[in-house]
């Protein structure tokens, strides 16, 4: 997140993938650009569905680019989302929110928002545990498989 208003968002979904389809997927030049395309395009129409708002007035989210990566071997892949969108902040509180459909995660993800330099964390509520790090600038959540997202979350925060 910037002073001028550009959030940049990384959502990383987690996968088990024991018959290791993706490692195949990525090998494979052609499939890899058609499975980033068909990723992209899913998760874009997910972020229209939302509602993003921040200091009253509507936003819209942007996914900028996909990557698909491995952890550990190619049973584990994980699936990075780079979204943008802007914002108009003000000097003191500012309040971030977004609506979505309500649903149950079929797989981990995790969350990291990191905000300017002047600018730290008032108060989260986000359905789930989260961290604050980085003397209040970066707020870090993961939500774990079979969690009940209920389509809702709130981040205020204070910039001076």
């Amino acid at each position: 997140m910037r002073e001028t208003g550009l959030i940049e968002q990384i959502v990383v979904f987690e996968y088990h993938d024991p018959l290791e389809e993706y490692k195949n997927i990525v090998l494979d030049s052609k499939l890899s650009k058609q499975e980033k395309e068909v990723l992209w395009n899913n998760m874009q129409r997910f972020l229209d569905e939302e509602k993003v708002v921040i200091n009253g007035k509507r936003t819209y989210p942007k996914v900028v680019d996909v990557e698909i990566g491995f952890r550990e071997d190619y049973k584990h892949p994980y699936i990075s989302f780079f979204i943008v969108f802007l914002g108009e902040f003000k000097k003191g509180v500012n309040v971030y929110e977004d609506e979505y459909e309500a649903e149950v995660a079929e797989y981990p993800y995790t969350v990291y928002w990191v905000f300017p330099l002047k600018a730290r964390v008032v108060s989260a509520d986000l359905g789930v545990p989260y961290t604050i790090l980085g003397n209040g600038r970066i707020l870090s959540f993961t939500v774990p498989r079979g969690t009940r997202i209920r389509g809702y979350e709130r981040i205020e925060f204070e910039l001076n």
